[in-house]
């Protein structure tokens, strides 16, 4: 690891608990630290809202607080043509992209890691995401782990530092955040209309807006049915998601996510219960004719 003393590292923050620690800590280190935001995703090219401006105000609090200088860089152009193109060509072949796999790649160890060293003379970058690699500091990974309170999440750093704005951990694509994904996506790409058919015995199920946006072995959640249905195929040319319900008992699942054989389902328990229901051929043949 980098000796602290002298050492300068441009610190990515997004105003969030994560980026603030990693700043803060590398601070106690004794590093020289800067804060840069980078926008690299522009609002105005969407319908919905987008928090990138409340999110810049955050991390420029957590860089005065930290008393740290606070740079901010944009990369909207490069994002749209190095990552979210190619996660929206994917998405038209059919195919499911991991798009923070290319933004690693070309935004935060491409250009944000060049204008760190080339424009803010850093040594390294850091940012505020989980990685063990052979170069941390052992005391990292020995942190005996607190238990969540369960009303209130608070960060083991922020507890006595509650001037960093406690946020939900962001789960959507990199930097563009949390959404409803299917309408994000349908703002770029083209409605495909088609059926929802069941793999058993072909009887559509629903209605969806694009095969594309369905993953195999996502959850298709169709209206109106209680049980949990999952994408098992998709036909490209005829525009049909096809699903298999699979059956819980309690946590339990009473199914198989990659389909060897057909296991219980709707269709087939309601098929044993027909039978079931049905007088049995000996008992039809005992029955005598009116006479």
């Amino acid at each position: 690891m980098l000796a602290a003393q002298g050492r300068r590292v441009a610190c990515a923050v997004s105003g969030g608990v994560d980026s603030a620690v990693a700043a803060l800590l590398l601070r106690r280190r004794g590093y020289q630290v800067t804060g840069v935001f980078m926008k690299n995703w522009d609002p105005l090219d969407e319908q919905g809202a987008c928090s990138v401006d409340k999110d810049c105000e955050d991390a420029y609090r957590v860089c005065q607080k930290l008393d740290i200088p606070f740079h901010q860089v944009s990369y909207v152009k490069e994002y749209w043509n190095e990552v979210f193109s190619d996660l929206l060509k994917e998405y038209e072949l059919g195919r499911t992209p991991n798009p923070d796999i290319l933004c690693n790649k070309h935004i935060k160890f491409n250009y944000f890691l060049h204008y760190a060293m080339d424009n803010l003379g850093a040594d390294a970058i850091a940012t505020g995401h989980y990685a063990r690699t052979s170069l941390e500091d052992e005391e990292v990974f020995q942190q005996k782990h607190t238990k969540r309170p369960q009303k209130l999440f608070r960060n083991r750093f922020e507890v006595r530092n509650s001037w960093v704005q406690v946020k939900k951990h962001s789960m959507g694509v990199c930097f563009i955040g949390k959404r409803n994904f299917e309408n994000f996506l349908l703002e770029y790409l083209e409605p495909q209309p088609g059926n929802f058919v069941s793999i058993e015995d072909k009887k559509v199920m629903g209605r969806h807006k694009g095969w594309f946006l369905f993953t195999i072995g996502q959850r298709a959640r169709l209206a109106g049915l209680k049980e949990a249905w999952f994408v098992v195929d998709k036909d490209v040319n005829t525009g049909d998601v096809f699903v298999f319900a699979v059956f819980y008992k309690g946590d339990e699942c009473l199914g198989s996510g990659k389909i060897l054989r057909i296991g219980p389902s709707v269709y087939t328990l309601q098929q044993g219960k027909n039978r079931e229901e049905s007088p049995k051929k000996e008992e039809i043949d005992k029955i005598e004719p009116a006479t």
